[in-house]
């Protein structure tokens, strides 16, 4: 039995649920890139967890020559756009995580990015933070074996001290640590009645804002494939895997300055995401 597709229904499950959801507060900021970013990245990928940065970043707006055939019909693929509120928008939250996703497609898709958001946000380098974090969005069988690997992971002082925080993962006096996964677009790649492989395209920040920083708050751009499994009326994660891109060329822009990027940062919060 198969889930239903984005307009329409099969094995059983409206597909016309659509889930909206509170992300962690944080910001976008552009800067030089970060000392130790290599083996900090590497570390954290390896734990399954995709820290990265990105600062407030613009599409290079390129205008084409092309896109339609001789004929003048427009030759380009079909997308599919997300919308921006849904039939049967998510309500519920656990540790302050949106949960309770309808059992469609779209849910899924609505479960991925909302899930990639919280663990990638700072809230990950407060261990009691971090294990509701965890015990939320992954499946029971799986929680656990996340817990030690990235407590392991965020425990290590030279990866800490990489990106330039304290043992406990605190920022030094007068910075604001900055982490937040931005969604770009979802995809379901694969789907039964219980199952479904979806990947979150998206763009980060991550660094230090503030005059002292050594690794000030910059971009970067990924793609994760999440594999979800319907566990106790909702998606969880039981597994994932990240890959560079799509990126886009970046915008020639003067990098905001420290005050600027932090006032952004307490200001701002996060958005909601919808399928």
């Amino acid at each position: 039995m198969s889930l239903g597709d984005e307009h329409g229904t099969s094995g059983g499950y409206a597909d016309t649920g659509q889930t909206r959801t509170r992300l962690p507060d944080g910001d976008p900021y552009g800067g030089a890139g970060r000392r130790g970013r290599s083996s900090s990245r590497s570390l954290v990928t390896v734990v399954g967890v995709v820290v990265l940065l990105i600062a407030a970043i613009a599409f290079a707006n390129r205008g084409g020559n092309g896109g339609s055939s001789a004929d003048g019909s427009n030759d380009k693929p079909a997308t599919s756009a997300t919308a921006a509120t849904g039939d049967s928008p998510v309500r519920s939250k656990t540790a302050g995580i949106p949960t309770g996703f309808p059992h469609t497609q779209q849910g899924a898709q609505s479960a991925a990015a909302n899930y990639a958001v919280a663990l990638g946000s700072a809230e990950m380098f407060n261990k009691a933070q971090r294990h509701r974090i965890v015990d939320t969005v992954y499946a029971p069988d799986s929680a656990a074996d996340r817990q030690a690997a990235l407590d392991s992971a965020y425990s290590n002082e030279s990866f800490l001290s990489n990106i330039g925080l304290a043992k406990d993962g605190s920022a030094p006096q007068g910075q604001t640590f900055v982490s937040r996964i931005i969604p770009v677009g979802t995809k379901v790649t694969s789907a039964d009645s219980d199952n479904a492989t979806v990947e979150v395209w998206y763009t980060s920040l991550f660094g230090l804002s503030g005059e002292a920083s050594t690794n000030p708050v910059s971009e970067s751009w990924y793609t994760t494939t999440y594999e979800l499994r319907w566990v106790s009326n909702d998606w969880k994660v039981t597994d994932f895997r990240q890959k560079d891109g799509p990126v886009p060329v970046g915008r020639d822009q003067k990098a905001s300055t420290a005050d600027d990027m932090t006032k952004a940062v307490e200001e701002y919060g996060g958005l909601t995401y919808a399928r």
